[in-house]
């Protein structure tokens, strides 16, 4: 059971990191774009927002059937949990650019930055703690629904739970509950720290 449980512990992380790793990639850089495109910013987060409200057994069996993407295993919940982690990534990132004070904008422009270093020198670090609580709430989230992977062969914490469940046996559920809770628990105080470093002193 101890193996067990570290090989499912090690594929919920894996899991984890791999979706909110490329809804990071997407999403910081895609809500820099739609920072300065409004209409296309409602449009984007809109889409983003509806697939926020499909429960994640439902999207797993819509997704399951396409060809190139879905099928039974890891593949498709990594579609999934990359879809759930990218609103909070877009939506922060938007937010954290137009929050920037429009003053610092101009003396950037003022010492003649280039759109470029403007972004990477002054938009983007100014950004970073914004951009950063989305992280936060993205990985916090996907290791919960991370669990709901085992329903469709993934692997994961979620197994212990489905097992647990079906037996009826609460020590087999608490065996994928608790390190889950953990997994949340450390990655949430991990970023909120960083999250407080990035941002102004206090």
């Amino acid at each position: 059971m101890t193996d067990e449980l570290w090989r499912e512990c090690a594929r919920h992380l894996l899991l984890v990191a791999t979706a909110v790793g490329t809804a990071a990639a997407l999403g910081v850089p895609g809500g820099v774009l739609l920072a300065h495109r409004p209409r296309a910013e409602r449009m984007v987060l809109g889409a983003a927002g509806i697939v926020q409200t499909i429960p994640s057994l439902a999207l797993f069996g819509f997704l399951i059937p396409l060809r190139g993407i879905g099928g039974i295993g890891v593949r498709t919940a990594l579609v999934a949990l990359t879809l759930y982690a990218l609103l909070p990534l877009l939506r922060n990132t938007v937010t954290g650019i137009r929050g920037v004070d429009r003053a610092v904008r101009e003396a950037g422009r003022g010492l003649g930055m280039t759109a470029a270093q403007l972004l990477w020198h002054v938009e983007l670090p100014l950004a970073a703690p914004v951009i950063v609580a989305g992280l936060r709430t993205a990985t916090v989230t996907t290791i919960g629904t991370a669990t709901i992977a085992a329903a469709i062969g993934a692997g994961g914490l979620g197994v212990f739970i489905f097992r647990g469940v079906a037996m009826l046996d609460t020590p087999t559920i608490m065996l994928g509950a608790v390190p889950a809770a953990l997994m949340a628990l450390a990655a949430d105080l991990a970023l909120g720290r960083l999250e407080h470093r990035l941002g102004p002193p206090r």
